[in-house]
């Protein structure tokens, strides 16, 4: 008898601490190499004029080879643009559904980025690498752009450049680390700063990462991979 009451006891006692525990155990993980595909990932541009001549943006995107210098048998999701606005945003997103309805989640951000340009490189307006922002974020709206004033404004709140906002994180800059402008993989992540959102009723999620440019100039970069971890969190 005495038996079965301590087990009962620690059975109560164990469940309290599950209960107090603020994780749950519901997680989805994303992650895309684009060896195959895009894996549910489109690309947009944001932040310039209407005012602006389009074909000297040079916005170019798509699932494509990686660059000369590394393994070009690999795909990568290609990312392209011209900054004609000092302020350019060219993202990936990507819609995740069967989460919660309304319910809580972490979102961590892994990225495998390919990029060629060497810390502090001097550009127009900026750096190609430092003063070229990775961010990544997640909504329960998607992101898009629209039309304010002649111009073509991003819809959720990234922060500007080096600020964050409150629908993005930032993971870095586009530097390869290195002394020497040529192509090699580097690693961003917010794993030390996981970023909480809250789905929407239908259970949706949408993510998106790319950079936000200080550099007047043309940019290119290569997301090799993007893990991203979505864990959902309990509300005290």
């Amino acid at each position: 008898m005495k038996k079965s009451i301590l087990c009962a006891g620690l059975a109560i006692t164990l469940l309290m601490s599950a209960c107090n525990d603020d994780t749950l155990d519901a997680i989805t993980t994303v992650d895309s190499s684009f060896e195959t595909s895009a894996d549910g990932w489109a690309s947009e541009l944001a932040e310039y004029s209407t005012e602006t001549d389009t074909a000297t943006i040079q916005f170019r995107s798509g699932r494509t080879n990686l660059p000369a210098g590394l393994d070009v048998k690999k795909f990568a999701y290609m990312l392209q643009a011209q900054n004609r606005s000092d302020d350019m945003f060219m993202y990936l997103k990507k819609k995740i559904t069967g989460l919660v309805p309304n319910g809580t989640y972490s979102v961590v951000f892994d990225l495998d980025l390919a990029t060629k340009y060497s810390e502090g490189a001097p550009g127009a307006g900026g750096s190609p690498s430092s003063s070229v922002y990775i961010k990544a974020g997640a909504s329960p709206v998607e992101p898009a752009k629209k039309l304010v004033n002649k111009f073509y404004e991003f819809t959720l709140d990234k922060g500007q450049q080096a600020n964050e906002g409150k629908d993005a994180v930032l993971l870095g800059n586009a530097s390869n680390g290195l002394e020497e402008e040529k192509y090699a993989i580097v690693k961003r992540s917010n794993a030390d700063k996981p970023f909480t959102v809250k789905v929407n009723a239908q259970g949706e999620l949408w993510l998106f990462i790319g950079s936000d440019s200080g550099f007047e100039g043309l940019n290119t970069l290569y997301f090799d991979r993007a893990k991203v971890t979505i864990k959902e969190v309990a509300v005290n």
